[in-house]
C-alpha cells in the first residue's frame, strides 16, 4: 500500500515537532515514543514507521522535549513528564478529521520511551488499544503497569540480558494479554543483521491484531478466559 507524503506538525501545546503519515484506508495510527538522547528522527524508530505505512497504519513520530528541555539530560528520565507529553499528543490526534480522530491507537515505545507509553496507555484505557515496547525499559512506569488495559508486547534483544529481567519483572505486574519475545543475539540498539526485521515483523502483527477500540478488545479477551 503507498503512503501519502509524511506530513510536518505541531502538537499543542508546546509546539512539538512531528511527522504524520496517513496511509490511504488507514486501519490505525501508531505514536511512537522515542527513548533517550533520541528524537522523532530516530533511524530505527523511522524504519519502524515506514514499515506500518505499507501495513496501512497511520504513524506520528514527534519530539517529546522541546529543544531546551533537550539540554537537561535529567528530563529523559522524567516519565511522568514525557507520559503527559504522548497523552497531550494523543488529544491532539483526536482533535483533527474523522479520517485521523475515529482510527484505534497503538503506542510503540523505545528504551524510556516505552515507559511513557504505558503511562499513557494507563492514563487512556478507553483511547489506547495497544502497545508495543522495543528495548524499553517498561519498569520505570512503575505503579502505572497494573492499571494499563492495552495488550501490550514488550519486544527484547536475547544479549541485552540486563534489561530482559527488567522486562519480565514488568511483564509480571502487566494485565492480560502480554507477552515477551526476545530477538536471539540482538542487543539494546537492535543493529545485528535481521533484529530490527524480527522487530517489525512482531510489531506488526501485535498491532495487526490488537488495534480495535479498546472495549472490543477487553471484551474478547473476557470471553476467552
Amino acid at each position: 500500500m503507498h503512503s501519502d507524503r509524511p506530513r510536518d506538525v505541531l502538537i499543542p501545546p508546546l509546539g512539538l515537532a512531528g511527522t504524520l503519515t496517513l496511509p490511504v484506508n488507514a486501519r490505525g495510527l501508531i505514536a511512537f515514543a522515542h527513548g533517550s538522547g533520541s528524537s522523532r528522527l530516530s533511524p530505527r524508530n523511522t524504519l519502524v514507521a515506514r514499515a506500518l505505512n505499507h501495513r496501512g497504519l497511520a504513524t506520528l513520530l514527534f519530539d517529546l522535549l522541546t529543544p531546551q528541555e533537550e539540554q537537561d539530560r535529567s528530563n529523559v528520565f522524567n516519565i511522568v513528564m514525557l507520559g503527559d507529553r504522548l497523552v497531550a499528543a494523543i488529544d491532539w490526534l483526536q482533535s483533527q478529521t474523522s479520517a485521523i480522530a475515529d482510527l484505534p491507537i497503538g503506542l510503540f515505545g523505545a528504551s524510556t520511551g516505552a515507559a511513557a507509553a504505558l503511562i499513557a496507555a494507563a492514563r487512556l484505557p478507553d483511547r489506547v488499544a495497544a502497545v508495543v515496547s522495543r528495548g524499553g525499559r517498561p519498569d520505570l512506569a512503575g505503579n502505572a503497569l497494573p492499571h494499563v488495559r492495552a495488550p501490550t508486547l514488550l519486544i527484547v534483544g536475547g544479549a541485552d540480558s540486563g534489561v530482559i529481567g527488567l522486562n519480565e519483572g514488568a511483564l509480571a505486574r502487566l494485565q492480560e494479554p502480554k507477552a515477551l519475545e526476545i530477538i536471539p543475539g540482538a542487543t539494546h540498539l537492535f543493529p545485528e543483521p535481521g533484529a530490527m526485521d524480527a522487530v517489525i515483523e512482531h510489531a506488526s502483527r501485535w498491532f495487526e491484531r490488537y488495534l480495535h477500540s479498546p472495549s472490543s478488545v477487553r471484551a474478547a479477551s473476557r470471553q476467552s478466559q
